[in-house]
């Protein structure tokens, strides 16, 4: 019986030196509230300062972008202004080819005046096919309202209806789309006399 006495004080004790180590413990890791406040301060001040640099960062961003669109428009505005200028100066010396021929007209020299329009309409033409300009090529073919303008039709009894008799005007393709409609006579086909028309 004592010896169980005895045993039972010791295992109080054990159990009473346990629960002191415990609340030792729990005191240790105790947060009081100047501890969380401090806590939360720095938390709060670390978040701003974040917030600050990405801030900053898209205000130079957004300051990049004005800056990139503002120099792409001006770009832009050059680049339609100035846009014919090469093919401007291709131009100019057949112009001063023109103004040349003109300076020289006389009677004595038509021969030569012939030859040299002559050379300076192949030059515009050499100019313009560079750019992809092509002439329309229309008398003989069949009309097309979406390359020629039909100025009258004419009866033709050689050449069968719809089909161009004469250019009055060049048309002219630019690549794939039609820069200027061919002005043009139509045939009408045979010309059928009145009498004809009666008997039928």
């Amino acid at each position: 019986m004592k010896k169980s006495k005895k045993d039972k004080m010791n295992k109080d004790e054990e159990v009473k030196i346990e629960i002191e180590n415990e609340s030792d413990v729990v005191d240790e890791k105790e947060v009081t509230p100047e501890t969380e406040a401090t806590d939360s301060n720095d938390r709060i001040a670390e978040l701003e300062e974040k917030n600050n640099e990405l801030n900053d960062r898209l205000l130079r961003r957004a300051a990049e972008f004005e800056n990139f669109k503002r120099r792409t428009e001006t770009e832009k505005e050059m680049l339609f202004k100035y846009a014919s200028e090469p093919f401007l100066l291709k131009i100019l010396p057949i112009f001063d080819d023109l103004k040349r021929s003109l300076s020289h007209i006389d009677d004595d020299n038509l021969e030569s005046l012939r030859d040299g329009f002559k050379m300076i309409t192949e030059k515009f033409t050499q100019v313009l096919d560079g750019q992809g300009v092509k002439k329309m090529e229309t008398v003989g073919s069949e009309f097309d309202y979406e390359f020629h303008e039909a100025l009258l039709q004419q009866p033709s009894n050689e050449v069968p209806a719809n089909i161009i008799l004469e250019e009055v005007e060049s048309g002219y393709m630019y690549k794939d789309k039609v820069l200027k409609h061919a002005k043009v006579i139509v045939s009408q086909g045979a010309e059928i006399n009145e009498e004809e028309n009666v008997e039928e």
